[in-house]
Parts: C-alpha cells; structure tokens; sequence
C-alpha cells in the first residue's frame, strides 16, 4: 500500500492505470510496478475519449502522467472521468524517474556517498567540427563583443573556447548585434560581433539582417554554414538545398540572399584555414559598416572523413596550447604534454596549424 496523499492504493494488482504520451510513458513504465495497467497514447488531440472511457472502467484509481501543464488530464476530467495527475506530478520543471517515484510513490532516492572522483566531461564541440577553429580564434582575441544564438555551435560559450557573450533565442546574436552598435554609436567601443548558424539564419536572422541593413547599422555578422541543422538531427534548411522531408529543393545562396539585401562587404570563408579566419575576422571587424562572414564547410556528422588519428612527437613542449581548442581528443599527461585519444581522433588537423612546435604530427 502507498500513502500518496489521497488515499491508499494497491499497486502492481491491475486495480491501478495509468494514461500518458511520449517519453513521459518511459519515467512511469519504470516507476509503477509490475501489474499496472498502461494506456499509451501516440495522438493526445483530439484525444480518443471513448477508448480512454473505456480503460479508466476497468482500473480503480487512474494516473495520468504528462510533462508540464494538465493537456489530458484536464479534458479527461472534463468528460466525467475521475483521475489524479498535476496534483502529485506538479507543473514545474522537466519529469524524470526521480522525481515521479517520489511524488507519486513518496518513494525519496537513497543517496549515498563514494570515494570516486566523476570524470570531468564538459559539453563540447565534435571532434573535427569546423566551428573550432573559429570559436577558438574569438577567444584569442578578447577585445570582441560576441552576440551568440541558438544551435550546435552555442557550445562555443563554454570553457575552455568561453567565446561568445549572450545567447537569448534564435535571431537574436543579428538584433542584439545591431542594438550594442545603436547604444555606442558615437564612441570608441569594442568591435560587435554576432555569430549564427545557416538553418537559424534562414529562420529568424534575416529579418534581423534586414532592420541592420536598412537603418544603416554596422558591426560583423558571421554565418556559420555547416550545412545542416546540425543541433536538432542534422534536418534541412532553405541554404542547403534539402527539404524536412529530405527532398532536394531550391538551395539559395547565402551570399548570393545577402548582397541583395545591400551588404557590399560579404565573403566566403573556410573554417578550417586558421590564418584565413584569422584574416577575415580583423578586416571585417576593421570597417565602419556592415560586414557578413560566410563561414562555410560541412558538418562532420554529415560528411564524416576520417583520417589517421595524429599523434604527439617529442617536440612536445608542455605549452598547454593545443588543449585550449576544447577538442575532446585532446587531453594533458601527467607530465603536461599534450596527449591525443585516438578513439576520439578523427585527423581533421585543425591542431597542427595552432601548435607552433610542430609536435602534432600524423601517424
């Protein structure tokens, strides 16, 4: 019998139900003992209120177990069937097994305390993903403002690349760049920044672009042209040629788009070649107007070539330089030389061009 704030009920003996969608049906799976009656739903609207009329007939206590606001739970009460959710689950914050164990078992987790140290794993960029060499380029040059936005290459604002100054929602990095030109215009200020993705660009940043553009706003816009929409399953954008349906389709040309809109300073970059990045970012950041940066080389998930991994030679000096990348093949030993994975590394080389000892060579 559990205690759970309403009344006692026996669980595990088909007497209980429990109603819920999605992933929300994995957490109350694992929850409810063996013996509870599940009805999963793959449509929640409109919901299919006689076969939920149905099951709630044949339990005598119901559940239904959903993520956020009472969708279901509040239309089942609606039609006439008694049921406990939102009351136990609560409406706040993202559900997991954790937290329904204990709010509708009172079941609290058994902590316990181990002399293991974790293993530090910070959020980091692909091995061989061509944002790197970018993001490490703006963090070698603190006098940039960065305006950051929405996708895979947000992970440019963490240690130890720590590259970009805010992230508010997609198209933002365009309009937060023009409105820093806007409150500092007249003084001698930092050069702004702003950094978006192809697929968020084609979204929400053109219109942004657009309102810089028009009211004659300055400041460097770096599209990151990966290719795809890298951060949510590698989908489709208007700047690739492919539909979400995985169609080929029109594919407009960044470049091509914004010169229309009136930016005469637009160039096309490759990531990869550190001194060219190097190069573009201070001549852009250098002009009185606007300037857009077309960064572009495929996503490593979408083209993944994998070459021999690199390796460090004697020539090692201990510099800690190349760790600063935040590649996640790239790690320090004891000593402090650099140490390479090769079950991470994917040889893409970007390494070899920031370490001045030439110790990274390939095998």
């Amino acid at each position: 019998a559990v205690e759970n704030g309403l009344n006692k009920v026996e669980l595990g003996d088909g007497r209980v139900g429990v109603i819920t969608a999605s992933i929300s049906y994995q957490y109350a799976k694992e929850v409810f003992p063996e013996g509870t009656s599940f009805l999963k739903l793959g449509l929640t609207y409109p919901l299919p209120m006689k076969l939920i009329r149905d099951f709630a007939a044949k339990v005598e206590k119901l559940y239904v177990i959903e993520e956020l606001e009472p969708f279901m739970e509040d239309q089942i009460k609606a039609a006439g069937i008694p049921c406990v959710g939102k009351e136990l689950t609560g409406l706040l914050y993202e559900l997991n097994t954790q937290l329904l164990r204990q709010r509708v078992l009172g079941q609290k987790a058994d902590y316990r305390t181990v002399d293991v140290a974790p293993a530090n794993r910070p959020p980091a960029l692909c091995p061989g993903c061509p944002h790197r060499g970018f993001f490490y380029t703006l963090s070698k040059n603190k006098n940039y403002v960065v305006t950051g936005d929405i996708g895979c290459y947000t992970l440019g604002a963490l240690p130890p690349l720590s590259a970009m100054d805010t992230t508010v929602d997609m198209g933002a990095s365009v309009s937060m760049a023009h409105g820093f030109e806007l409150a500092l215009a007249g003084t001698e200020h930092r050069p702004i920044v702003a950094v978006i993705g192809d697929s968020t660009f084609a979204h929400s940043g053109l219109s942004s672009l657009i309102s810089t553009v028009y009211n004659r706003g300055a400041g460097t816009v770096c599209v990151l042209d990966n290719r795809t929409t890298a951060m949510t399953g590698r989908q489709g954008n208007p700047f690739n040629g492919v539909t979400l349906q995985n169609r080929p389709s029109r594919e407009l040309n960044i470049e091509a788009v914004v010169a229309a809109l009136g930016v005469e300073d637009v160039r096309v970059v490759d990531p990869n070649d550190a001194a060219a990045v190097r190069r573009a970012l201070k001549e852009a950041t250098g002009s009185d107007d606007i300037s857009v940066i077309v960064f572009r080389s495929p996503c490593v998930l979408l083209e993944r070539h994998v070459e021999p991994p690199l390796f460090v030679s004697g020539s090692c000096t201990a510099c800690g330089a190349c760790v600063t990348l935040g590649c996640p093949a790239l790690g320090r030993e004891e000593t402090g030389r650099a140490l390479i994975d090769p079950a991470l590394c994917i040889g893409c080389g970007h390494c070899t061009q920031y370490c001045r000892f030439d110790a990274i060579v390939q095998e």
